[in-house]
């Protein structure tokens, strides 16, 4: 191994003895926190102040996802106002605009904590996850700008001594493992590590200028989940959405008692399910209660919180409501559609009901809505020939690019045009209809068959999108194909869909994989002896599992953070995600069995191919030893298998060295085996 190991890309191959697998860890060889300009950059999760002139956003501009300002519309003009290098993920403008709160992961790693800046860059202070071991996730504003809703999530060592002041509690809450509870979810019982406790996660209001005085929300064990969506205008009511994944719910809280009301089931999706009216009367939620797919509902409420009447407001009868948002006067909603991958956006006036109208996109995703000004929208808009950037609507006109967001020819290197993917329908080997997007490398004849890479989304409750993804790009520019399924279990196609791959279901999804393998063979597309496969999270754990289950279909594989064992995952992982885990693949106690025979470890005997596993270091969601573990074996066995550990990353990879390094070492990998 080389001295220095934040150059060594990957490991000596030849070096297969038993023992751990010496990994590399590599990143940038200096400091990030002096901003680098880069030709193309993203600009994404925006948020504007209450007078729509400036939006606050997430810029990588830098190397690294940090906190900025700009113009909405006007120069071009943009300022820095946090250049620590740790990357923000969540931002939001305070309606009295005298703050912006945002979110950062120390480390790169999975834990956060939430911080406060005023807008000239000054007053910066930390309002939750400063403690070791915890984290904490940004809620909304009340609506006065008074104070920030966070979710503080502390692990189990922080709370094990029972609270003398429990006694008493209000109805709707119980006293669990020594503190409050908010009741009605749906939990599994202790799963995963820390001899079977759970993270504790607290909702509190906190006032950015007296921080510390926190007012308590509500406090659930083990929930993947706790959020703050909205405050009424007079406080008197919250809206929470709570649980982990596949058993989210909707709750309104009373704040003066912090009993429960109403409680309806949400899709996953955007975490921003709704608002409350002006009078606090009705709350106006995107759910899926009782419906296969999510449409926009208007809940009727009595003065306590409890739900008087139903009506659905907005609805198609074959896609999801994915995002919404309100302008800041509450007369508008904005609707974004998904539409099999792609969003189609809509207007709705709640005064005068009616049916929505429809607004051009200038680009194929949309992945956020926002306020911006008294009438406006403020966008964060993707498309397949562009980097991430935000867009501004004034009054519900034709949304207009900001002019500090990338242009589109910016997106690829010079003399490379971008590609523009086509929609697929494939159909499983037991009748299912899946979908996914299919990525022609340039210069490709029609019917010249082509090296092609099967890439899978994470999740698995995701979606393959017609985003630009630039691991594409890197890969169509290596002449390589590149066709991006969507197997059951992900989410788009409705309820039925998502949960499709529960339990044995899991067997029927990695078969899903070798069925979209032989759609891009019968197209006349892909080369039958030039297929690859890798994915990310969810996707890597599919790639490793297709790699042992189809050992003749693959020349090579890429797994990016991916499970190789389930018993040793559950044991790995964070106490939330494994009680969220445990719903989608099977709890590790009672259904031993059946995870051991999902586990691509106990088929690693299987494997035929070389393999390339990566990894972030800092990874606590999937740990680095699911990939060591399972190098280690294919080493074992005579096998070439190659492991890389990104410097500084966790479950994802946000700093645009190491995104870069990973895209350039995936794609060499590639080119390798399937052009030689």
């Amino acid at each position: 191994m080389a001295a220095d190991a934040r150059h060594q890309l990957t490991i000596d191959a030849a070096s297969a003895a038993a023992g751990p697998v010496p990994v590399a860890l590599v990143g940038a060889a200096g400091p990030l926190d002096t901003p680098q300009p880069l030709v193309s950059h993203g600009c994404w999760y925006p948020s504007a102040d209450p007078t729509g002139e400036q939006v606050a956003f997430i810029c990588d501009r830098g190397g690294v996802p940090q906190l900025w300002t700009g113009p909405a519309a006007g120069g071009a003009e943009v300022h820095l106002l946090d250049a620590d290098p740790e990357p923000v993920t969540e931002v939001a403008w305070s309606p009295d605009g005298r703050w912006i709160a945002y979110t950062v992961n120390p480390g790169g790693g999975e834990h956060s904590r939430v911080l406060c800046v005023r807008p000239d860059g000054s007053g910066r202070r930390v309002l939750a996850g400063a403690d070791a071991g915890s984290s904490a996730y940004l809620g909304c504003w009340a609506r006065d700008g008074s104070a920030v809703a966070v979710t503080v999530a502390e692990p189990p060592s922080s709370y094990r001594d029972p609270d003398p002041g429990l006694a008493g509690l209000p109805d709707g809450w119980a006293e669990r493992d020594g503190h409050a509870t908010l009741l009605g979810g749906a939990g599994l019982g202790d799963v995963g590590h820390r001899g079977g406790t759970r993270d504790r996660l607290s909702a509190y209001l906190v006032d950015p200028d007296a921080p510390g005085s926190p007012v308590l929300l509500a406090t659930e064990t083990g929930a993947a989940t706790l959020r703050v969506c909205d405050l009424s205008a007079d406080g008197r009511l919250a809206l929470l959405r709570r649980g982990p994944r596949g058993r989210r719910e909707a709750v309104v809280l009373r704040t003066d008692d912090l009993r429960p009301g109403c409680v309806l089931r949400v899709a996953d999706a955007d975490p921003w399910i709704g608002r409350f009216s002006a009078d606090g009367r009705t709350v106006w939620l995107r759910s899926d209660h009782e419906r296969e797919f999510a449409a926009l509902l208007a809940v009727a409420l009595d003065a306590g919180g409890e739900q008087k009447d139903l009506s659905v407001l907005a609805e198609r009868p074959d896609c999801d409501l994915e995002l919404l948002a309100f302008t800041a006067d509450g007369r508008t909603a904005a609707l974004a559609w998904n539409v099999r991958g792609a969003s189609e956006l809509e207007a709705l006036d709640l005064e005068a009901g009616g049916e929505p109208r429809p607004l051009g996109l200038p680009h194929e995703v949309v992945t956020r809505i926002t306020r911006g000004g008294p009438a406006g929208m403020v966008l964060a808009l993707a498309g397949s020939q562009r980097r991430p950037g935000v867009w501004w609507s004034a009054a519900g006109g034709p949304p207009v690019r900001t002019p500090w967001s990338s242009r589109d020819e910016d997106a690829v290197p010079p003399g490379r045009p971008p590609v523009r993917p086509v929609p697929e329908r494939v159909i499983a080997r037991d009748g299912l209809e899946l979908g996914g997007w299919y990525y022609r490398a340039p210069g490709r004849g029609a019917g010249e068959p082509a090296p092609c890479v099967l890439h899978l989304h994470g999740g698995p409750e995701e979606q393959e999108r017609p985003a630009f993804e630039p691991l594409y790009h890197e890969l169509l520019g290596r002449g390589l194909d590149v066709f991006a399924p969507d197997v059951r279990g992900s989410s788009g196609y409705g309820r039925s869909f998502v949960d499709a791959d529960l339990g044995t279901g899991r067997f029927d999804a990695i078969e899903d994989v070798a069925a979209c393998a032989a759609h891009a063979v019968l197209s006349g597309r892909a080369d039958p002896r030039r297929l690859a496969v890798m994915g990310w999270s969810y996707g890597g754990y599919l790639t490793l599992a297709s790699l042992v289950w189809h050992p003749e279909l693959f020349r090579t594989g890429v797994a990016v953070c991916g499970m190789s064992d389930f018993a040793t995952f559950f044991a790995g992982t964070e106490p939330w995600l494994a009680e969220s885990a445990a719903y989608k693949y099977g709890h590790p106690e009672r259904d031993r069995e059946l995870l051991r025979a999902l586990s691509p470890m106990s088929r690693i005997d299987a494997l035929r191919v070389p393999v390339l596993a990566v990894h972030g270091e800092h990874d606590t969601n999937v740990p680095p030893g699911e990939s060591e573990q399972f190098v280690r074996a294919a080493r074992e066995r005579g096998l070439t298998a190659e492991l890389m550990v990104l410097r500084d990353e966790g479950h994802q990879f946000r700093r645009a060295d190491s995104r870069r390094l990973f895209r350039r070492t995936a794609a060499d990998w590639m080119e390798r085996y399937l052009s030689g």
